[in-house]
């Protein structure tokens, strides 16, 4: 311990040692510890502020500059989600501030993951910047509105036509600003395409510079397994020459649980071949997809006929037991608790054993019933804690949310969406020291902006923009919960985002001061 305050102190010494007093900043941070985001050990020293760029960091002669004192504070880079499923929930009405990110400390959203970004990128980001929004804003084509736009939802490899109108759709979207392309290889109608399509339309991303951005074909046993969909993964960024990015890592269920370490050996292993390869991950044992997502197997949704299937007499059985099969993968049904079935709110909060008791139906019918009418979210307790703890030290990891813009009070919605950042600083780094401060901080900052390439963020440097988190570490925290989630997160003393203050002691204060991040 004493070792490492010296270690700060000398390093406080030397960023410090020249006082800068020769110019004012409208804005100066003073006084606190700064974790750089390059994982680098932290330094104390001030930050100067102007246009919304620092200016300066270190000891600053701050005259009639306006001043905020961080002294027993930490400063970061604003924390940047490469995973999140925002995209809608920021154009609406009275929610495009995604004050549950803010109160995170995140100032930087990436949108359009697991295939489900628009790929008219240009009119999305002009309405939000018409709009006003609360974070900076990254955006992925999904690669599985460009498939259901040219093909709806057949399951079968696209024509050379559809194939050219794809790359074409993927072209407009580059052109307009986006990062890259994303997958959701589990989902129809991207769980229809072969590998050989994505590689096609990586090539095209590939011309324009993009990423690769892609939820597995399967990140358990339901289908193809955990481990040959990493290992397609990898393959089609070698063949379409584009950097891989993994969402939201994980080995879900029982039959692949301890399987992390293979996972990652098999990333090292391109990584050493020169591919990139990186990975985001929540800080959680649960996930949350779609019921439908989670039980129905995806030849049943072919072509939109799934009502069609499950109320077909020769078909039932079959499907029957294939759900059956998915439910005991995912932990069986008292893993899955619905979140959002609007046909009777009081199931909200209930798992799937306990509705099928009330309803006095077997497990299975209780599912295609669900499904049937209307279907609900569901969060599925499904993940091993120590595979979680495997993925989070790895080097080329970084953090996420794979969460929503929520507002309180509305539904049972994962405690990811109100606290997968500051659960980690708390829980895996503060209380369970499992990973360093300079490394979590770093699989928030730096990293992200790294696979995104953006140049200008992500880290605390002269000429970078100020978007910065100034943080209590004795008080940051999660505060929601599985069964009480509507709660914000707490220690974020200010958030700055583009240089302006958004939150100013704990508390937002109502402005928007995000912009929409064009990429090519």
């Amino acid at each position: 311990m004493k070792k490492a305050l010296k270690q700060m102190l000398f390093l406080s010494v030397l960023a410090c040692s020249a006082l800068q007093c020769s110019t004012e900043y409208e804005l100066v941070i003073s006084g606190g510890t700064i974790y750089n985001g390059s994982g680098d050990a932290p330094f104390m020293a001030d930050i100067g502020i102007t246009d919304g760029i620092i200016q300066a960091i270190g000891r600053i002669d701050t005259g009639k500059s306006e001043v905020i004192d961080a002294t027993g504070l930490y400063i970061s880079p604003g924390f940047i989600d490469m995973h999140t499923h925002c995209e809608n929930g920021l154009t609406k009405t009275g929610m495009s501030a995604a004050q549950n990110y803010l109160k995170q400390g995140v100032t930087t959203v990436v949108t359009g993951n697991c295939g489900s970004g628009t790929y008219r990128v240009a009119e999305y980001f002009n309405h939000l910047d018409s709009i006003g929004i609360g974070p900076n804003v990254v955006h992925l084509i999904g690669h599985g509105t460009i498939r259901n736009t040219v093909m709806g939802q057949e399951n079968r490899a696209p024509s050379d036509d559809e194939m050219e109108q794809m790359k074409k759709l993927i072209a407009m979207g580059m052109k307009g600003g986006a990062v890259g392309l994303s997958t959701g290889l589990f989902y129809a109608p991207g769980s229809y395409a072969e590998t050989s399509e994505i590689i096609e339309l990586g090539k095209e991303v590939s011309t324009f510079q993009g990423i690769y951005a892609t939820h597995i074909r399967d990140e358990g046993s339901f289908t193809t397994g955990l481990i040959p969909s990493i290992e397609e993964a990898i393959s089609i960024g070698e063949a379409a020459g584009i950097p891989v990015q993994i969402s939201h890592l994980k080995a879900l269920g029982k039959p692949v649980w301890g399987l992390s370490d293979e996972v990652t050996g098999m990333i090292e292993d391109a990584r050493d071949r020169g591919i990139i390869v990186m990975a985001d991950q929540y800080p959680y044992i649960a996930s949350n997809t779609s019921f439908s997502a989670a039980v129905l197997p995806r030849w049943v949704q072919a072509g939109g006929a799934a009502e069609t299937r499950l109320t077909d007499p020769d078909l039932l059985p079959g499907i029957r037991k294939e759900i059956a099969r998915n439910i005991e993968n995912r932990g069986g049904p008292e893993s899955l608790v619905l979140i959002s079935y609007s046909r009777d709110s009081t199931f909200n909060g209930k798992n799937l054993a306990e509705i099928s008791e009330l309803l006095g139906q077997d497990v299975v019918e209780t599912a295609i019933n669900l499904i049937l009418n209307g279907g609900s979210s569901v969060i599925s307790f499904n993940m091993n804690e120590s595979d979680v703890l495997h993925f989070m030290q790895k080097d080329y990891v970084m953090t996420s949310s794979d969460g929503h813009v929520v507002l309180p009070g509305e539904g049972m919605p994962h405690p990811r969406n109100y606290g997968a950042f500051t659960r980690k600083i708390r829980k895996y780094v503060l209380d369970d020291q499992i990973v360093t401060m300079e490394h979590a901080i770093r699989a928030a900052t730096s990293l992200p902006a790294e696979m995104l390439g953006l140049t200008d963020r992500g880290k605390i440097k002269k000429g970078f923009a100020a978007d910065l988190v100034v943080f209590d570490p004795q008080n940051i925290r999660d505060k929601a919960t599985f069964t009480d989630p509507h709660h914000y997160s707490e220690g974020i003393v200010f958030l700055f985002v583009n240089g302006e203050a958004v939150i100013e002691h704990g508390e937002y204060n109502g402005k928007l001061a995000g912009k929409t991040l064009r990429m090519n």
